[in-house]
């Protein structure tokens, strides 16, 4: 998966080389990716720094679009004789390293270390001159060579001359011609005569118009004066061609001095489009470790129209809450920004690794990664015959080959595509892997089972995107610490879903998902094969230590209803019986009733939060036979209700 395309980095150097005049600095941005050395990272965001501080305290800097410069140098140096236009292209790429560095003499006194690239900008009087001299309005001066002058003196005679005497003719027989004018055709003064009499008119045809009623003659009388005109425009040509060589020479006479100008000026138009970014994100320089720690304070994704944008907080890596996490799983409704900050994170750090600014508030804290993975959106690949799920799993054993203790992983919808218990499986598994890989890692998911695994996991920490359960309305703040809920019985019931539905899709909800897991067969992993063998997932190795509670007093605290989840098998049952004095409960799982010891046994979801307080429990526990029994009983029959002896 193409990294900078997911998170959509490209997008911010698309809109950062829109910033740069010079083609040279728009393709450096277009390929700017992260640094590897903490001092090269920390050098290029400081010069950021230093040119908005430029940008901020005396303008925009003059710099130039420098079009067609490189192609100028290249035909200079294969001695080929420039072009006027080239010449007064040259001149303007002079003057703006002139005000370049007249500007960048103002910025000494911010005491900035870009200011200094002005001792390297060469002034080029000498060839800035010579060539206002002898090129003016992109043409030759007449004032270019004292030859030069002269001939177009005695050309402008020679025409003057030959218009006189072709008017004179034009007005001594004024019914010859269609026009009353001079006309030129071929590069050769004529007469314009009507076809009638051509013949009158002593002199040599030149054209005819499109319609054949008019001739175009060179009277002999000027003939002489044209051939006279003709070798003084050659004379010209000659000169004005020993003009543009002698110049070209003193073009590369100065070469070295142009490309080390050249050279400073694209850099500079580079420095200053990430400062022109930095002022149109509103970003600023944020500090670079080395240390594993991220910290993201009032962050903005800076694609998203910032006005409507949630600021993201965020910790991870590091001291967090007196723990170092390493990982962080992200829960929370559909189109609650799950997605979206698990963009901004990845985003964020890109754009700091690459020297740019970050639209964060101060104290923000960004490491640096060697690489940076991500599995996001759906990924289906009709030409490869992907599914969403099969693109989700190559892409995470492509990750899984190509991390290590520096890399950042961001996973989104961890475990989709597939069956679910057999994804909350494969989700547990990855995550597992990550922590024992030492990465820092950022996921998003709707599977229960993980915000429990997250809960109970070192090095990994449960955040939820925040939901307005008045207005039904998801409030895209990220919330560390907390796990986050999909919502869907809540919003369905605030919309007027049917509350006899309702209940019933809570049962067959919790029930489903305890049926699922329970019936599924135990997968043997081939330890040979695979590093994520069962006991990766397994809650014995990484499970927090909880202080132990008394027996009676536990066991105790379970009531009827409370979904729990029963070890070592990690299946989810109900509770249909109280504690004995054994401490054992009564646990339904999948419709077979068992005593469990009360340690084996954790709390899920508490029946306070499944069902409403008159809920009749027999539905779930009692078999349809003794149900209609008790039905017969209370109508007055004689029946008989059997009980399972457990």
């Amino acid at each position: 998966m193409n990294v900078n395309n997911t998170l959509e980095f490209n997008s911010i150097l698309e809109t950062l080389a829109e910033y740069a005049l010079s083609q040279r600095a728009k393709e450096k941005l277009l390929s700017l990716k992260p640094f590897l050395s903490e001092r090269e990272c920390k050098s290029k965001m400081q010069e950021t720094t230093e040119a908005r501080k430029m940008l901020e305290g005396i303008g925009t800097p003059p710099l130039a679009a420098m079009k067609e410069l490189d192609k100028i140098l290249d035909l200079t140096v294969k001695g080929s004789m420039l072009t006027p236009e080239q010449f007064t292209g040259i001149c303007d790429f002079i003057s703006s390293c002139k005000r370049m560095k007249k500007y960048l003499k103002k910025a000494e006194a911010f005491k900035t270390e870009i200011a200094f690239y002005g001792q390297s900008l060469s002034s080029l009087d000498v060839l800035f001159e010579e060539i206002e001299r002898c090129i003016r309005n992109e043409a030759v001066d007449d004032n270019a060579s004292p030859a030069l002058r002269d001939i177009r003196r005695k050309i402008e005679n020679t025409k003057a001359a030959v218009n006189l005497k072709l008017d004179a003719i034009l007005h001594s027989k004024k019914e010859w011609f269609t026009d009353g004018y001079v006309t030129i055709r071929n590069g050769r003064f004529v007469l314009p005569v009507k076809k009638g009499y051509k013949n009158q008119l002593s002199g040599t045809v030149v054209d005819t118009s499109s319609s054949g009623g008019t001739y175009f003659i060179e009277p002999t009388a000027v003939r002489k004066l044209q051939e006279e005109l003709a070798i003084l425009r050659i004379d010209e040509e000659n000169e004005i061609r020993k003009i543009l060589y002698t110049l070209t020479v003193l073009v590369d006479e100065h070469m070295n001095e142009l490309k080390i100008n050249k050279d400073c000026m694209e850099t500079l138009d580079f420095i200053f489009a990430k400062a022109k970014l930095s002022v149109k994100m509103k970003a600023i320089p944020v500090s670079m470790t080395t240390e594993r720690k991220i910290v993201i304070k009032q962050g903005k994704h800076p694609l998203l129209r910032q006005a409507q944008c949630v600021p993201l907080d965020f910790e991870l890596g590091g001291d967090v809450r007196d723990e170092v996490i390493n990982g962080v799983v992200i829960t929370g409704p559909n189109t609650g920004g799950k997605t979206v900050a698990l963009k901004t994170i990845g985003l964020l750090s890109l754009m700091a690794q690459s020297g740019l600014h970050v639209p964060v508030s101060q104290g923000s804290i960004f490491c640096m990664h060697n690489s940076i993975f991500c599995d996001i959106g759906d990924g289906q690949s009709i030409s490869e015959n992907l599914s969403t799920f099969s693109s989700h799993i190559k892409n995470i054993v492509a990750i899984l080959k190509g991390i290590s203790s520096e890399s950042l992983v961001l996973l989104d919808e961890l475990g989709s595509g597939t069956d679910p218990a057999e994804g909350m499986g494969l989700a547990i598994a990855i995550l597992a892997e990550l922590i024992q890989r030492g990465c820092l890692f950022v996921a998003t998911t709707h599977y229960p089972e993980i915000k429990d695994f997250a809960k109970n996991t070192k090095g990994l920490m449960n955040a939820r995107m925040e939901f307005d359960r008045e207005n039904l309305q998801p409030l895209y703040r990220l919330q560390i610490g907390e796990a986050g809920e999909s919502c869907a019985l809540f919003i369905a019931q605030r919309l007027g879903f049917p509350g006899h539905m309702l209940k019933r899709a809570q049962r067959e909800a919790y029930r489903s998902r305890s049926s699922e897991l329970s019936d599924r067969n135990t997968i043997l992993f081939d330890e040979d094969k695979t590093k994520m063998d069962a006991d990766t997932v397994s809650y014995s190795k990484i499970q927090k230590e909880v202080p132990k509670e008394k027996s009676p007093s536990r066991s105790e605290s379970f009531n009827i209803g409370d979904c729990v989840t029963v070890y070592p098998q990690k299946l989810l049952g109900i509770i249909y019986k109280k504690a004995n004095e054994k401490g054992e409960l009564g646990v339904q799982m999948k419709d077979k009733k068992q005593l469990i010891n009360h340690k084996r046994i954790k709390l899920f979801i508490p029946a306070s939060e499944l069902y409403p307080e008159d809920y009749d429990f027999s539905i779930i526990f009692d078999t349809v036979e003794n149900r209609k029994a008790r039905h017969q009983l209370e109508k007055g029959h004689d029946v008989v209700i059997e009980y399972d002896e457990d």
